[in-house]
């Protein structure tokens, strides 16, 4: 299918589905879509490649999300995790394998883009969505949806998959609800090669000062993508920590190339993720993992089950049917990434209350260990940790309820390899 089709063409044309935003869970629910043999048409507002405030961190469950012959675009391998406790307690920990992998968002979502357009969809970029239609003029029947552009052009679709975001516009018309809200503050500092090699192939978690907050540095070749996040409100304090952490690091005399921030935001659980033939996924539907707000995984794996049911859907002949397959969707994200996201909310609970219970857990108690290890790698996820190991779900329950207890005592440990 060719890209270059006009404006007129695309006023006339009904597509099977139109998907709105071309990061990770609009690329992916693209792919899905074309793969499945419908007419797909990506818009996004955005000429690709473009920055994201993001960390990089492709964990196991994101790998495994990624289509048939992708090759990721990894900056580096990362092997071991320094924690420390804001800035104190510092412990490395080691594994053989690979734990998890870091790219540049602009990269990798270009490539996400690029396999999609190779199943067949199609891209039209410098577009801006100004809202959706499923009643009206713009509409010519029960059984097609229009995406209205800035300038007045509709876009007909029988399906609708809105991955547009945080501040997404179709997630304000299915009526998505935020439980949670985070600031994200980050930088890109350029290195000199001396300080480079000293990062390579390792990463830096921080449990910060403000509760549920912690800092990150993540090596990407010459540059390191240094950032922070604690809830929302707290933004002079959050700015705070982020420079002071970049000074204790002894990296404040390097100018970042980009300076950025973001809110991350989490949806209630009675949230929406349909309205009629509109779905929506990633950010735009609020899936991200509550503790550690990692997205990547979220977008990519809901991504795909947006794509796969929003062909369901375009399919669709009437309203029962259409309703039948978005709940159906809705199930496919509460049965897998709803569990996991429960289990965060629990995580991040115990963790503001009790960081260096935390902390003493996961750099001196090897089953901790194991389960981070586990969970980045994708041999397990914290839904399936609970699920399988009885144990787990009772030790989160008691970590959660008791009072707090000594933190570490030595200010440096030795590194241990598992």
């Amino acid at each position: 299918m060719s890209s270059e089709n006009s404006s007129a063409d695309d006023e006339q044309r009904v597509w099977d589905v139109v998907v709105v935003g071309a990061g990770p869970a609009g690329a992916s629910a693209a792919y899905a879509a074309a793969v499945a043999g419908r007419s797909v048409l990506l818009l996004e507002k955005a000429q690709l490649p473009r920055y994201k405030t993001c960390g990089g961190g492709i964990i196991g469950p994101s790998r495994d999300a990624l289509p048939p012959g992708f090759e990721l675009p990894l900056q580096d391998r990362v092997h071991a995790v320094t924690f420390s406790l804001d800035g104190k307690f510092t412990r490395t920990r080691r594994s053989k394998q690979m734990l998890f992998g870091l790219i540049n968002r602009p990269e990798f979502d270009q490539q996400l883009v690029e396999h999609a357009q190779k199943a067949g969809a199609e891209l039209r970029t410098g577009v801006t969505v100004s809202r959706v239609e499923q009643h009206g003029s713009a509409v010519p029947d029960r059984r097609t949806v229009a995406v209205v552009l800035q300038g007045g052009e509709a876009v007909l679709a029988r399906a609708v998959v809105g991955a547009d975001g945080s501040a997404s516009r179709i997630g304000a018309h299915v009526g998505v609800k935020l439980d949670q809200v985070d600031l994200g503050l980050e930088a890109e500092i350029p290195v000199p090669e001396t300080v480079a090699e000293d990062w390579q192939g390792r990463v830096l978690i921080d449990w910060g000062p403000m509760p549920g907050s912690y800092g990150w540095v993540f090596p990407k070749g010459d540059t390191l993508t240094v950032g922070v996040i604690s809830a929302r409100g707290e933004g002079a304090a959050t700015k705070r920590y982020l420079e002071d952490f970049i000074a204790r690091l002894g990296l404040a005399g390097f100018e970042p190339s980009i300076s950025s921030g973001h809110l991350t935001r989490c949806r209630a659980d009675d949230s929406p993720l349909s309205r009629g033939r509109v779905l929506v996924c990633g950010d735009a539907a609020g899936l991200l993992e509550p503790w550690t707000r990692e997205g990547i995984s979220f977008a990519l794996r809901s991504g795909r089950l947006a794509g796969e049911w929003a062909v369901r859907i375009a399919e669709a002949h009437d309203a029962v049917d259409t309703r039948r397959q978005a709940l159906n969707y809705a199930f496919a994200i509460k049965a897998g990434l709803g569990v996991e996201m429960a289990v965060g909310k629990s995580m991040l609970a115990a963790f503001e209350r009790r960081p260096g219970m935390l902390h003493a857990a996961i750099t001196s108690f090897r089953p901790a260990w194991r389960a981070f290890a586990g969970i980045t790698r994708g041999s397990t996820t914290l839904g399936e940790m609970v699920r399988s190991h009885p144990m787990a779900g009772r030790a989160l329950s008691a970590f959660d309820r008791r009072s707090a207890v000594a933190a570490p005592t030595a200010a440096e440990s030795t590194p241990t390899t598992e």
